[in-house]
């Protein structure tokens, strides 16, 4: 009787052997006896020669599919995620499958809910709802077609739509979407602009390498047409046939993506993103394997989407750091990126104008071919980048006496203004002003925000919140006081300073639930906000014409981290929000308040562009033999007793105590020493040679899993890691 070799998602690096009646494709979904449990398993290949004793093998309970879900090379993707990053297989074929098959759910396509207009609906002008602009906008644009229903519910509130079908204008139908495979027959490319000689450059050295690998870096600066080139360089992709896989970091960024690409291809366009259904995500899994999709968007998971004919993948603001999946399968969308396209036999362009430091020292090597846009697509011109001392100046709200009068000044002139902190709530501290004491998080150690709106304290580490205190806890005083500034007070401030003028607060509080971003994101274009407050969900590649003033406020507790890659992630994070700035006809102008204006990170910066700071910090990240010139793995542990935690990473240090290509530096307290109630250690790993120290991990990790404290410590390995948090 054949031998099946299955891979279980349970937290173990091997694979598990089955008895079954006949050979097994491998990639073939089974259901399995685990203990008293069932799992799903994905079969790896069948054999003659059991490991174990072959009489005491457990049979196969069902074979869920006909044949593989997975191809050849999504398989060779998967082995090398469990090698790379040290993760079980069987977990790593879990992750690359939708929900809905990994619940052991069919792998035939099921029906999804669609919404359309009734006869009455598709015959009435939307102009006759009146006031009503949302059900208005809604009317029309189903008019036009049928749509999802979880994609309108991402456009607009869930009580529009409700009043449409009570209205019986609408009507949601739930079917087997039906394509039509020949969407190339259908491919109608749109008008497009003549690229300027740079755009033209890089569409014309990337199309020449369609059919074969090549890997791209576009270090662009913000407005430089990154996206026009990569519309450009897919339509010689499409007009073959193939199909296209977009990765952008955020949700927030897709529907402006897709609505951009569809437009200029008229095509249909698969989204592959959290805020979908399970068989909304299963169903564009479906279609891009049988190819009928020929353009895929989605965020970081939907690097394992399945493409018929695969043609192109690409990698938008590729330094972004949610391309890192930082729990469980701690895997980089831009690492695997790179393998799959070149296992597919495929161009991939990453593009950015901040590239992460990896990525531009693999194209500065010669690794990735080295594409270089410096000027802004049409009239655009850059932002002029300055510093403002706010050393022994008065602040009002936390903006100097300079800064209101500009932001007055572009106000008047009928343009937007956008100013940057972040830290969310209205305060990041309460404090009593009688003795002192600071409201603090038992679990983390650290202050609670304040939030006013929500009349609550909160932990931004562990999520934890209770009422705001009316009394000091310590010496039962009444005077308590906010501390520090945040979006809450910034806007009620700015409300304050600028009554006349509307403004708009967009963090993680008010950006909350499916539809208010984009909702308040289409506002601000019309222009009815006038003053956009904000965290880092304002400098993800959005495009605002009308914005001409950007100010970043507090910038100087960036400028002394411990984290080595502090410097990196705030000149990225200064540069996009600069790039926010004049990208129309009016000329734009960022400003930095600071209490250290000679600071070399931002003199740097500011004269001589990200360009130059990057290719500095690779300098210095060689001398201090830091990434991307060293490879580093990270061991975290943590425990309730940090003497616990402390010696599981000193037994797990003597694992690795004969290499001499690896360097143990720890076990050292995690920048955040205490979250939850845990005490967190972390043990680094560095060597010059990526090999060696894959090789010293793979002998290592079966050792260090049976380690007595390895059960009784909650612990994790990351390779190459981007958060020292």
């Amino acid at each position: 009787m054949p031998i099946i070799r299955v891979a279980v998602p349970v937290p173990k690096r091997q694979f598990f052997e089955y008895q079954h009646s006949s050979a097994l494709e491998p990639g073939i979904r089974v259901r399995v006896p685990f203990g008293p449990r069932k799992l799903i398993g994905v079969v790896l290949e069948t054999t003659k020669e059991s490991q174990w004793q072959s009489d005491k093998l457990k049979a196969i309970l069902d074979v869920l599919d006909e044949t593989s879900i997975f191809s050849s090379v999504q398989l060779k993707l998967c082995q090398w995620l469990s090698q790379y990053y040290q993760h079980p297989i069987g977990d790593v074929l879990h992750s690359a499958m939708p929900v809905s098959l990994r619940k052991g759910g069919s792998s035939q396509p099921k029906p999804v809910s669609f919404l359309r207009t009734t006869d009455e609906g598709q015959q009435i002008p939307s102009e006759n709802l009146g006031k009503a602009r949302k059900q208005q906008q809604l009317l029309a644009q189903l008019q036009q077609g049928e749509a999802s229903y979880s994609s309108i519910l991402a456009q607009y509130a869930s009580t529009t739509v409700k009043a449409a079908v009570q209205k019986k204008l609408i009507e949601q139908v739930e079917r087997i979407p039906s394509l039509d495979t020949d969407w190339l027959a259908h491919l109608n490319i749109g008008e497009k602009p003549l690229p300027n000689v740079e755009q033209a450059i890089a569409i014309s050295q990337i199309t020449a390498k369609i059919g074969e690998y090549a890997s791209f870096l576009i270090e662009g600066v913000t407005g430089s047409g990154k996206t026009e080139v990569y519309l450009q360089a897919i339509e010689s992709v499409l007009t073959q046939g193939k199909q296209v896989l977009i990765l952008v970091p955020e949700i927030g960024l897709t529907p402006q993506t897709v609505e951009r690409f569809a437009k200029r291809f008229n095509v249909l366009v698969g989204i592959l993103h959290s805020n979908l259904t399970d068989n909304e995500r299963l169903l564009v899994w479906q279609q891009s394997q049988a190819g009928q999709l020929p353009i895929i968007i989605g965020t970081r998971s939907a690097i394992f989407t399945p493409m018929k004919n695969p043609g192109m993948l690409i990698v938008d603001e590729e330094h972004d750091s949610s391309y890192k999946q930082q729990d469980g399968l701690r895997y980089h969308a831009r690492d695997l990126a790179v393998m799959r396209a070149a296992q597919e036999k495929i161009p991939l362009i990453l593009g950015s104008a901040t590239p992460a430091l990896e990525s531009l020292n693999n194209a500065l090597n010669g690794k990735y071919q080295h594409l270089i846009l410096n000027e802004r697509a049409g009239n655009a011109s850059h932002p002029k980048q300055q510093v403002l001392d706010i050393r022994n100046q008065p602040l009002e709200f936390g903006l100097a006496k300079g800064i209101i009068e500009r932001i007055g000044q572009h106000l008047a002139q009928e343009s937007q203004v956008m100013l940057f902190i972040n830290r969310r709530g209205y305060a990041p501290a309460l404090v009593c002003h009688t003795c002192g004491h600071v409201e603090e998080c038992p679990g983390c150690n650290k202050p609670y925000t304040l939030h006013k709106q929500l009349y609550k304290l909160q932990c931004h580490h562990c999520g934890s919140a209770k009422a705001i205190p009316k009394r000091c806890q310590s010496c039962n005083s009444t005077e308590l006081s906010a501390m520090g500034l945040g979006t809450e007070q910034l806007e009620q401030g700015l409300q304050t300073l600028f009554p006349q003028y509307t403004s708009v607060r967009i963090d993680s509080d008010s950006a909350r639930g499916k539809n208010r971003l984009n909702d308040m994101l289409d506002k601000i274009n019309r222009n009815e906000y006038q003053i956009l407050i904000g965290t880092q969900i304002l400098s993800k590649g959005h495009h605002f014409p009308n914005v001409t003033l950007v100010v970043i406020l507090e910038v100087d507790g960036a400028l002394f981290s411990a984290d080595y890659r502090a410097a990196e992630h705030l000149a990225q994070l200064v540069t996009q929000l600069a790039g926010r700035a004049g990208r129309a006809e009016k000329p734009g102008e960022m400003w930095l308040q600071t209490h250290d204006p000679s600071h070399p990170l931002l003199q740097d910066l500011l004269n001589n562009g990200y360009s130059h700071f990057a290719r500095y910090a690779l300098l210095e990240r060689e001398q201090a033999m830091l990434p991307p010139h060293t490879y580093q793995a990270l061991f975290r542990a943590q425990s309730s007793d940090p003497r616990l935690a402390n010696q599981l990473l000193m037994d797990i240090s003597m694992q690795f105590s004969y290499s001499k290509h690896v360097q143990c530096i720890g076990p050292l307290p995690a920048l955040m020493e205490k979250r939850q109630g845990k005490f967190r250690m972390q043990l680094v790993l560095s060597s010059r040679n990526r090999a060696a120290l894959q090789h010293a991990l793979s002998q290592a990790m079966p050792n260090i899993e049976q380690l007595p404290l390895a059960s009784k410590v909650r612990w994790a390995l990351d390779v190459d890691p981007q958060d020292f948090m």
